[in-house]
């Protein structure tokens, strides 16, 4: 459990498999007991069977690693956030170009990231691509980053009366993004130079597009009757919400809640990479060290083609 300013943050992180035949959404998060710093940064993978699931883990765990590292600097962080926040993503756009390079099976890997910074009880982010990032307060839900894909443009179509909202959620374009990590130039970047002030009450709500099968109202629903329960509770609400549907083309969903109390509410420790095992279930614990250990190198080998 971190303690931001006056606040305590509990946190909690989930994936599911939904429908699809592999994991490719990926997530890590750290929010050390007493510590002034929390990192979360969440990924959903593309390039199909060969490279979905890599992309996702090598953005998250290049991501993560290069915010620990200045996070040791908490000063220094402070001051300069943003920054090192997209730093920190386009480190990640590199390896993943480095790894393609590597491996011709791999040509077409990305996916896109959010990664979120808590500090001194502030929210700064970065994202790249369509995977939200939601506050829930006081009742309401609203979208805090930018929606990189066509969604958004063709739900402005639908508000200026130029497109039917049945056409337009069923669009074959609807989910095509305008910008994403793989190697090339990265097109559009959503990082505020002001954070957003936290407060007690919020729910912040990291997600890849799967929980999107749900609407936002359904959402706001689940975060209203679970609010003032754990984290650990929202997470497996709103997942269960998603199984509710039983819909034959459920995507991978990969969600981080961060739920916000003043200090006086007791709480608990969460800091522990999570990344899904070779099952696609949640693989917590020395599995998840492990695997973070693992990706180190596999980034620290990038980083190294990267430099030749």
């Amino acid at each position: 459990m971190l303690q931001a300013a006056e606040l305590l943050l509990d946190t909690a992180s989930a994936l599911s498999q939904g429908r699809r035949e592999r994991q490719e959404d990926a997530v890590i998060t750290g929010f050390p007991q007493g510590g002034e710093i929390g990192i979360a940064v969440l990924s959903d993978g593309m390039g199909g069977h060969a490279a979905g699931d890599l992309a996702s883990r090598l953005i998250v765990t290049e991501v993560f690693s290069e915010l620990m590292l200045h996070g040791a600097e908490a000063d220094r962080f402070r001051d300069a956030t943003p920054a090192i926040l997209r730093h920190a993503v386009e480190g990640a756009n590199e390896s993943v170009r480095a790894h393609g390079d590597a491996r011709s099976d791999c040509d077409g890997m990305g996916g896109t990231v959010v990664a979120t910074v808590v500090q001194g009880g502030c929210l700064h982010w970065a994202s790249v691509g369509d995977s939200p990032l939601y506050l829930f307060r006081d009742g309401a839900l609203s979208r805090l980053n930018e929606d990189h894909s066509l969604a958004a443009q063709i739900d402005l179509m639908v508000s200026e009366g130029l497109m039917d909202a049945e056409v337009a959620r069923c669009h074959p374009q609807r989910n095509c993004l305008s910008a994403v990590l793989m190697g090339e130039a990265i097109e559009r970047m959503d990082c505020p130079a002001e954070p957003l002030p936290l407060v007690p009450g919020d729910v912040v709500v990291m997600a890849s597009d799967g929980l999107q099968f749900l609407d936002d109202a359904t959402i706001a629903g689940i975060l209203e009757r679970h609010a003032a329960q754990s984290s650990d509770t929202i997470a497996a609400a709103l997942l269960d919400g998603v199984a509710a549907l039983d819909d034959p083309d459920q995507d991978n969903v990969a969600l981080v809640v961060i739920r916000v109390s003043d200090a006086q509410t007791p709480s608990r420790l969460g800091m522990a990479p999570f990344l899904p095992g070779a099952d696609g279930r949640f693989a917590p614990g020395a599995a998840a060290a492990s695997a973070f250990g693992a990706l180190r190198q596999l980034v620290g080998g990038a980083r190294q083609r990267r430099s030749t």
